[in-house]
């Protein structure tokens, strides 16, 4: 039988996304490749949301195709995900030796073109267009890996696309509007999960927190002033008690026996009502973690960036977290060199990250993406200003996180044993509820407890524990 080789690019639901292709792909009798040097199909699932991403795709593609020329002529190659959706057919223009290019409402019908294609049926296949109820098809998980146990911990996609429109960002084009699975269908995907052994779920989305809102918009004709028209529409999952969409999905799945955590990514700080702040309190499967991207501490550049809320806002949620959870683990996404960013509005990055004290947080150097508002906008800076700027930024969020990880020293935590650690096989590794790493001497006997460790020392945003566990 063909075997396949996948190689992700980009964001957690790029790699989820890869994992259900891989899955259907194994269901109609492929193997999964260990690289793209044995493989009888090479894909490469992509993203766009900066050019890097994109460039790196584009050259790993030309590589493997020089490579392929001479010693595996009969291989196919495809794209898949974000770039497949936002280039199309260019890609192939490009690359003629490319035989598949399929966007991110197509992934379940890589099988299908993928047989055609091995079969002669087809010469190349190009499959952009958006596809009704896409977002219900992407349920298969591989839950028996190359270490040959059963996966911990599952993501589960709980809706599609977007609907915020940043002025930064690609995601809306290439993952069209939002549309989300209904509860009954993401629960019992969760209860077969966990059925499989796994114990904790991860809730997934482009922006988890608009789960069931459903409100299609279109982007103005003219993307510099910001505007939006809206669709009348009614929220698929009204509220209920007070609770949003998103809190009464979560409430569903914290009642399904025998997992054990919920974690969800990523939120918008526009989502986190009073409901959901709640739920950290009241629902002790939902472990005290949030990943709350704030972009800027600018409120000139957060509204530049047409993302709805202001810095006041950010820190009175953040403030309202860790009083509903004391000890909560706060990791966010920060931009830097945004479109006409002074000195002064990354100050204010630079003091709000002081004052929130971020556990950690991912930095992305602005990167202009062709088609959105940022990209004409005035005032581009010079790239080694950006790279001045994100590396005083990295300084302090290392400076910060080192900190707060050290406090760990000394203490107990409970860890949920996900496998051996990645670094070292030897090891095993966990994740606290507060999503912090902890690697440890163990044995492959605690895969899928859940343990009492007590931290010794600190790593790069690592913790290890004494291979004295409790609870042994």
């Amino acid at each position: 039988m063909p075997s396949v080789y996948i190689k992700t690019y980009g964001c957690q639901m790029n790699e989820r996304d890869s994992e259900a292709v891989a899955a259907q792909l194994v269901a109609k009798g492929y193997s999964l490749a260990a690289s793209e040097h044995v493989a009888d199909v090479v894909l490469l699932n992509t993203c766009s949301v900066r050019d890097n991403a994109e460039q790196t795709a584009l050259n790993k593609m030309t590589n493997v195709i020089s490579d392929a020329r001479k010693q595996r002529p009969n291989q196919i190659f495809g794209f898949l995900g974000c770039m497949a959706q936002s280039r199309g057919k260019e890609l192939i223009d490009r690359l003629p030796d490319v035989d598949l290019v399929l966007g991110t409402q197509k992934f379940h019908r890589a099988a299908e073109y993928l047989n055609d294609l091995l079969g002669g049926k087809r010469n190349k296949v190009v499959d952009t267009e958006a596809e009704q109820g896409s977002e219900g098809t992407i349920k298969e998980h591989l839950l028996n890996g190359a270490a040959k146990d059963k996966a911990v911990t599952a993501f589960v996609s709980i809706m599609q696309g977007c609907n915020q429109y940043c002025t930064f960002c690609i995601v809306p084009y290439t993952r069209g509007e939002e549309r989300s699975r209904t509860i009954p269908d993401i629960v019992a995907e969760c209860r077969q999960l966990v059925a499989q052994g796994v114990k904790e779920i991860t809730l997934l989305g482009q922006i988890v927190t608009s789960y069931g809102r459903r409100r299609p918009v279109t982007p103005s004709l003219s993307p510099s002033d910001g505007e939006r028209v809206a669709k009348p529409s009614e929220g698929i999952v009204p509220l209920k008690d007070g609770k949003s969409a998103f809190v009464q999905l979560i409430e569903a799945v914290h009642e399904i026996e025998g997992l054990e955590r919920i974690r969800f990514t990523s939120p918008h700080p526009k989502g986190y009502g009073d409901d959901l702040v709640a739920a950290y309190a009241r629902l002790p499967k939902l472990v005290e973690s949030a990943h709350l991207p704030v972009q800027s501490g600018s409120d000139r550049v957060l509204k530049l960036m047409h993302r709805g809320y202001t810095r006041a806002r950010y820190l009175e949620i953040i403030r309202k977290l860790r009083a509903a959870r004391p000890g909560i683990g706060i990791t966010s996404d920060i931009i830097v060199g945004f479109p006409g960013e002074t000195e002064a509005d990354f100050e204010e990055t630079l003091s709000l990250c002081r004052e929130v004290e971020f556990d950690n947080a991912y930095l992305f150097k602005y990167s202009q993406r062709k088609d959105t508002p940022a990209a004409s906008m005035p005032d581009q800076l010079p790239e080694p200003l950006i790279e001045e700027r994100h590396a005083r930024l990295l300084e302090l969020i290392n400076t910060i996180g080192k900190r707060r990880y050290e406090a760990f020293i000394g203490r107990q935590t409970q860890i949920l044993v996900e496998g051996p650690s990645r670094r070292n096989e030897a090891r095993m590794a966990g994740r606290t509820r507060c999503n912090k790493i902890v690697v440890f001497g163990g044995s492959a006997r605690h895969r899928g407890e859940l343990l009492d460790v007590k931290i010794t020392r600190v790593g790069s945003f690592t913790l290890y524990g004494d291979p004295a566990i409790v609870n042994l």
